[in-house]
């Protein structure tokens, strides 16, 4: 039986994305025949592997891919030291465990997707694939062309220069202006921080659309299931992970 490097196995087994096993495995949470193991230790079936306290062996499960319209209010996580109410409360009924593809923070709602399928988690949170998130964010007031400028230039976050964005307005009343991001790094509260550096309140932030996948009419705290045109579609888009030998 081929070894394969223990964040893989993991994901594999859909217990976390590889980037959240790899998180689990460095803070000394996944133990390997009774030792604590290493990111990239190679490890099979015939090994006992723990995660987290409980052991983990892989199983051929049916793969889930949901859209979950994530209300304001919840965090994006499976559980909550300090209880706040979870994405995972919503798709409870699923019978499966299903982890987030990339977050959402607390203040923020929408699109979000949900996935067993390790391996395609991961490739979609790398930074190489090509598919674009659409978000609707509503500021307070107008919206000058000095600030358009600001939030379409690469500006510096948390000392991380972001790449440009397409910004631009779709709509505005007489107290607020409603701006359309575009854009495929993830940073985190990326919109929030661009729209501080242009001196705009933001008031509502919502996720709606993942490239072609559109979040739709989709009520908050509901789920559908991807159709299989979907997720073909987040497959053959995203960029090649690097590949275990």
């Amino acid at each position: 039986m081929e070894k394969i490097r223990i964040q893989k196995y993991l994901s594999d087994a859909g217990v976390a994305s590889r980037r959240a096993a790899e998180a689990a495995i460095a803070e000394g949470k996944v133990k390997v025949n009774g030792r604590i193991c290493e990111i990239g230790q190679k490890v099979d079936d015939n090994d006992v592997i723990i995660y987290c306290g409980k052991r983990i062996k892989r199983i051929n499960k049916k793969k889930i891919y949901i859209m979950l319209n994530k209300p304001r209010g919840y965090v994006t996580t499976n559980a909550d030291e300090s209880g706040r109410k979870c994405t995972a409360d919503l798709v409870a009924d699923l019978g499966e465990r299903v982890y987030p593809v990339g977050r959402l923070d607390r203040d923020s709602e929408g699109l979000l997707i949900l996935t067993n399928d390790g391996e395609l988690a991961n490739k979609l949170m790398h930074p190489s694939h090509e598919i674009p998130k659409i978000y609707n964010v509503r500021v307070r007031g107008a919206v000058s062309d000095a600030q358009l400028d600001i939030l379409r230039s690469p500006l510096e976050i948390d000392g991380y220069k972001i790449k440009p964005v397409n910004v631009e307005i779709v709509g505005q009343t007489e107290v607020s202006t409603l701006l359309r991001f575009r854009l495929y790094e993830g940073r985190n509260r990326q919109i929030r921080k661009m729209c501080e550096q242009a001196d705009l309140y933001v008031s509502r932030l919502t996720r709606v659309a993942i490239g072609d996948i559109s979040i739709g009419d989709l009520k908050p705290g509901k789920y559908i299931h991807l159709t299989p045109a979907q997720v073909d579609y987040l497959s053959n888009n995203v960029g090649k992970s690097d590949k275990d030998e």
